[in-house]
């Protein structure tokens, strides 16, 4: 790696981590930037799963005070999680590199538009009611999220977001706690998978690994200061250039 290749991705992985913090979607950042820097799509993958999980972990202590009020009712929902992503990532070691770029594009596209939809399809909470976690509706939605988001990392976080949105009850804050404490399960079982299967890009991942923990845990401090708006509509626009990207150069 070069110079510039080391800022580009250390850069990515902070603004990974703070926009994965606020509301998902940040890996867009750190799959493209490892695409960018010369991997073939399913190493990008796969290193981008081992980048973002320092920061699940430390976005997630930093929501711990939510978190502490419905965790045993999520552990259902991390053994359902943890069932998918070993069923999506096992399904993406079985592609080749040529066969995953070409539905790279359609799953960019299909994401940001999902997390662009996101304020539309989420439910207004109910005033003071508790989120109820583990129901049969919320359970399967979950899975079929814990699959893609095993299969490919990029935008997980947004789709789950809006999937519990859907089918869980409380506010952002407690929606969003539930969905970084899950996304710590999903991406532990793909990380097991992708290291047994030799597909991870080690020097590129110890670089933003720390750039990644530590824009996990700013940005839990910025979702509360900086207009969601703003975070919403980088993620869109770095979304569609990859997508742009991907068409362009297939």
């Amino acid at each position: 790696m070069d110079p510039a290749d080391i800022l580009l991705l250390a850069t990515a992985g902070f603004l990974s981590g703070v926009v994965n913090a606020i509301a998902g979607g940040g890996t867009f950042l750190t799959f493209g930037a490892l695409s960018l820097a010369g991997l073939p799509p399913i190493a990008a993958n796969a290193t981008s799963s081992i980048t973002q999980f320092p920061g699940y972990i430390t976005s997630t202590l930093a929501y711990w005070s939510d978190i502490k009020r419905f965790w045993r009712g999520a552990l259902l929902l991390c053994a359902i999680s943890a069932a998918g992503a070993l069923a999506g990532s096992l399904i993406l070691l079985s592609l080749s590199n040529p066969s995953f770029r070409a539905m790279v594009p359609w799953l960019l596209i299909a994401a940001t538009a999902l997390f662009a939809a996101g304020p539309w399809l989420k439910p207004k909470p109910k005033p003071g009611q508790e989120a109820a976690v583990g129901s049969a509706l919320g359970s399967l939605v979950q899975f079929l999220t814990a699959v893609y988001g095993g299969f490919f990392g990029a935008g997980m976080g947004v789709m789950m977001l809006a999937t519990l949105g859907l089918t869980q009850s409380g506010d952002y804050h407690r929606l969003n706690a539930l969905k970084n404490m899950l996304s710590i399960v999903i991406a532990a079982v793909a990380i097991v998978v992708f290291v047994s299967g030799g597909v991870v890009a080690w020097p590129q991942a110890l670089v933003m690994v720390p750039a990644v923990a530590l824009g996990g845990y700013a940005g839990v401090w910025t979702a509360k200061r900086v207009p969601q708006t703003v975070m919403r509509g980088l993620v869109i626009a770095v979304g569609l250039f990859l997508a742009g990207y991907y068409f362009w150069t297939g």
